[in-house]
């Protein structure tokens, strides 16, 4: 069993996140430089918000961020934000965001997780179900060169997947912010540089 009210948990609620999740994002920014100021972002599967308030702030003013959930999202303050409450796998979706960024996005996030069923087998194809829904998205709103920044499961498809996204993207890494959860089975993907021919 995981506390939830453990250090992060209570670290987001001291300094006004949403969720412990903003952290890893903080973290995986320092690591791998994902955000610039200016930069046009997407995030998909974006409740409770706390991933939307740390890339609003490092993209800045100039700056894009656009969230979409399927659940409902209390409204955030900052002005360089919009949430669509709706399936990012929708066409009508998908050009409404490519609408409200005037063109393709620089940078395509997903913090996903299935709702657990506790049956492993299940619970590995849902999430890696949610991982290959996150790079069809990115290969239709990213711009050739852009990015995808993505939670993926250590299950019986990773290995699989990773070489799926090594043939859409030029650099491939991999990494576990200290935020995430002990003894959970959750990594963090960055694939850099989406190859041209991977336009949908």
């Amino acid at each position: 069993m995981y506390d939830r009210k453990d250090t992060f948990y209570k670290k987001a609620k001291q300094e006004g996140y949403r969720s412990r999740a903003a952290y890893k994002l903080l973290e995986l920014h320092q690591e791998f430089h994902v955000f610039k100021p200016g930069s046009r972002v997407v995030d998909l599967g974006s409740w409770p918000g706390g991933w939307l308030q740390v890339a609003a702030g490092l993209v800045g003013n100039t700056g894009q961020v656009i969230g979409i959930d399927l659940v409902a999202l209390d409204p955030l303050l900052s002005p360089n934000v919009t949430f669509l409450q709706g399936d990012a796998t929708d066409q009508a979706q998908q050009e409404k965001i490519l609408s409200l960024l005037a063109g393709p996005a620089d940078i395509v996030l997903s913090d996903m997780s299935p709702k657990l069923s506790g049956i492993r087998e299940t619970d590995d194809a849902r999430a890696m179900e949610l991982c290959r829904t996150a790079l069809t998205c990115a290969r239709k709103l990213l711009r050739p060169g852009g990015e995808l920044l993505l939670k993926v499961f250590m299950g019986s498809e990773y290995k699989a997947f990773l070489a799926e996204l090594c043939v859409a993207f030029t650099k491939v890494k991999s990494t576990r912010p200290e935020a995430t959860r002990k003894g959970s089975a959750e990594t963090y993907v960055f694939a850099m540089g989406l190859r041209k021919n991977c336009e949908v």
